[in-house]
């Protein structure tokens, strides 16, 4: 089989269920995607690509167990739906980072004073969310762990990620500002941690069915690099998922896609659909910033440092703005002319996310 990027990114943005723009719920949006960075405009990232979004659905799906926040790639907070999330726990605590000498070391915590820790953790959430610091006080009111405060006041959380990764504990409700954390088990959605051996094909398969085609090279920063998982692990599931891939050629390079997808992906057609998307979504931080088919080399920079992204025919094309009332395009003079028709009714479509349906556009010569 043989297309080119234009179908292949047409055929993702319909996975991304942005051409056309779909009604699924948030849970089954975030799903679609792997995850959804927490720390952004989480409300635009769902709105974007569903017609039925209605304000608060993110926190509502929250509150009822259908989404779970917790830290993931590269130690940053994610949305996720729960079986998604227990794969990438999985994945994520394979690398057992809490055994390197390094953490041995400056948490005085050796590998057999973790169940016991876990142990007390789950224990102390037992009654509902905690605080940062009620967890802490809990933890730490055990002779054995009366060392670890300045772990629970450490802002980069790096000893909480650790109950995160094993399946102890997700974000719960913000309580007056202050986050707080809740067993991930009484979730009624939550399946458990599995094996990272089974864990590790479906977190692969995942991937490729949201972000393909796709390489062995994307793979490496999805799993290996963003969830630590490393090459070689990454590589033989990869291998192992067998005739469930399909290797195909687009515009003369080999990619994978899974097998179930074939005949769909064969029949894509180019999309010139825009999409206003907020910063770091998942369109650009699935294939990566350096995946030149979908962030110019030259604007890889702005669309790294947070920039809001206008994306026309899967391609980040522009950048976008709030300011005085309305919407503020700047648009690439290497996209061309810009498609102001198109940027209207985008503007317009999102209008109650985005407060306005006013919209000006700017040529941006970069």
């Amino acid at each position: 089989m043989s297309l080119t990027w234009r179908q292949a990114l047409g055929w993702r943005l319909r996975r991304h269920l942005l051409d056309p723009v779909g009604s699924a719920p948030a849970h089954d949006v975030v799903r679609r995607l792997v995850a959804v960075p927490a720390a952004g405009r989480t409300d635009l990232a769902v709105g974007a690509r569903s017609t039925d979004s209605q304000p608060g659905e993110v926190p509502a799906a929250l509150a009822d167990g259908r989404l779970v926040m917790v830290y993931a790639w590269r130690g940053a907070t994610h949305l996720m739906a729960p079986a998604g999330a227990a794969d990438a726990l999985a994945v994520r605590a394979a690398s057992r980072m809490w055994e390197r000498k390094s953490w041995r070391e400056y948490y005085h915590l050796e590998p057999a004073d973790w169940p016991a820790l876990r142990a007390v953790v789950r224990e102390a959430l037992a009654d509902g969310p905690l605080t940062r610091a009620e967890l802490g006080a809990a933890v730490t009111a055990v002779p054995r762990f009366a060392h670890l405060g300045f772990a629970f006041a450490d802002p980069s959380h790096t000893l909480l990620k650790a109950f995160t990764w094993q399946g102890d504990m997700s974000f719960g409700p913000s309580r007056q500002g202050r986050v707080t954390f809740q067993r991930l088990d009484t979730n009624p959605h939550w399946p458990g941690l599995p094996d990272a051996g089974d864990a590790g094909p479906r977190a692969v398969a995942a991937y490729v069915r949201a972000y393909g085609p796709t390489t062995p090279g994307h793979l490496d920063y999805w799993l290996g690099q963003g969830l630590g998982a490393g090459r070689r692990r990454v590589r033989a599931w990869l291998t192992g998922l067998g005739d469930r891939l399909v290797e195909v050629d687009v515009d003369g390079a080999g990619a994978l896609v899974l097998a179930e997808d074939a005949a769909a992906l064969a029949a894509a057609e180019a999309s010139n659909a825009v999409r206003l998307l907020p910063a770091h979504d998942q369109w650009v931080l699935g294939p990566g910033t350096a995946d030149v088919r979908v962030v110019p080399p030259a604007r890889r920079a702005v669309v790294s440092h947070g920039a809001d992204l206008v994306v026309a025919g899967g391609v980040v094309s522009g950048t976008w703005q709030q300011r005085d009332g309305r919407i503020e395009v700047s648009w690439f003079a290497e996209a061309g002319a810009a498609p102001e028709e198109a940027l209207t009714a985008e503007v317009q479509r999102l209008g109650t996310l985005l407060g306005t349906t006013e919209v000006s556009v700017e040529p941006d010569p970069g």
